[in-house]
């Protein structure tokens, strides 16, 4: 570069001005235009390179946040979106990742984020944003640290259109179990089977509503996992009988077990190992737990991500032949 082009650019970056520092907490957080009106901030202001533009009267400070679908779901990125179209919630696949749902759901790679409103109002539309209308009880939103989603049973209905039955199953499956009070911050299960029930006989019509009926008619209490869950409905599938879920088991004189699945009138557990086994710790827990069930004349299925593949048929093999062993029999 000569020494006249050098100084151009000298002149240039002497008149950039560093822009004024955003009021808190909208330094540090997507925001409306009204909100940072509100706060003091102009429109020139407004106006800075250094603010993002994912829609129509939102900025955003840091870039980083909104491009990365991972966390689309995270109530300070969604939340302008809800409130700069008025009367809507966020809804759909951008909830599904909110409330943190197991099982796949296509399309959750999509950065756009879902908003719904009632189906008496125009549908929203605005870029970065995939908009829904629908009829909607008072239960059926909730606010959630200042942002408004559906509940966990509307948000099930809702992406029913676009999942298989097993993978409706396994979120019902999710929302039904009791927790483990040992482990986590509640009591009670999210939902009951009665209230899916509930939610599906409001909304008669509903596009999924067949798969959403199928999948609550397979839906059990008792299920820890998606991985449980989805071996469970590989053995019935296959025509084994239907296992009981996490029964707590007296093997001896103080010692319960608790396994995943359990055949206890042929003397069968069904344990599924996931990561988390493979740990040196949980590795000496899992031969003790082994040796309790064996000194009782319990036969432990071990059942692993292997396993699992090609439609389950390893596993169900194990478990078939275990179960055989101990003289059942399709026809029993």
């Amino acid at each position: 570069m000569d020494n006249r082009r050098k100084g151009v650019q000298v002149c240039n970056d002497m008149f950039v001005k560093t822009p004024r520092r955003l009021p808190e907490p909208l330094a540090s957080v997507p925001f409306t235009f009204r909100e940072a009106l509100d706060a003091g901030v102009s429109f020139r202001r407004l106006r800075h390179r250094e603010l993002h533009a994912p829609s129509r009267g939102i900025r955003v400070p840091d870039l980083g946040a909104l491009a990365c679908p991972e966390v689309t779901a995270v109530p300070e990125v969604v939340r302008p979106f809800t409130r700069i179209t008025a009367f809507c919630a966020a809804s759909h696949a951008t909830v599904f990742t909110f409330w943190q749902f197991p099982g796949y759901l296509p399309g959750l790679d999509d950065s756009r984020i879902h908003i719904t409103r009632p189906d008496t109002m125009a549908i929203p539309r605005r870029r970065g944003v995939v908009g829904h209308v629908g009829q909607f009880f008072d239960d059926e939103i909730v606010c959630v640290d200042g942002l408004l989603v559906t509940s966990r049973p509307r948000t099930w209905l809702d992406n029913a259109r676009r999942m298989s039955v097993e993978e409706l199953t396994v979120v019902a499956d999710h929302l039904v179990r009791i927790p483990r009070a040992a482990f986590e911050f509640r009591t009670q299960p999210h939902c009951t089977l009665e209230e899916l029930a509930d939610m599906l006989d409001r909304h008669k019509g509903t596009p999924g509503i067949r798969k959403a009926r199928l999948a609550l008619d397979q839906a059990r209490v008792g299920a820890d996992s998606a991985p449980e869950t989805r071996l469970r409905l590989a053995l019935e599938d296959a025509g084994l009988p239907e296992p009981q879920l996490n029964l707590p088991t007296e093997l001896f004189a103080g010692v319960v077990r608790q396994p995943d699945l359990s055949y206890p009138e042929y003397k069968v557990a069904v344990e599924y190992d996931g990561d988390g086994h493979s740990s040196a710790g949980q590795i000496v827990r899992d031969i003790a737990r082994e040796e309790d069930f064996s000194r009782t004349g319990w036969l432990l299925v071990r059942i692993s991500k292997r396993h699992m593949q090609n439609e389950a048929r390893g596993a169900v093999s194990k478990v078939r032949a275990a179960l055989s062993n101990r003289e059942w029999s399709p026809d029993c």
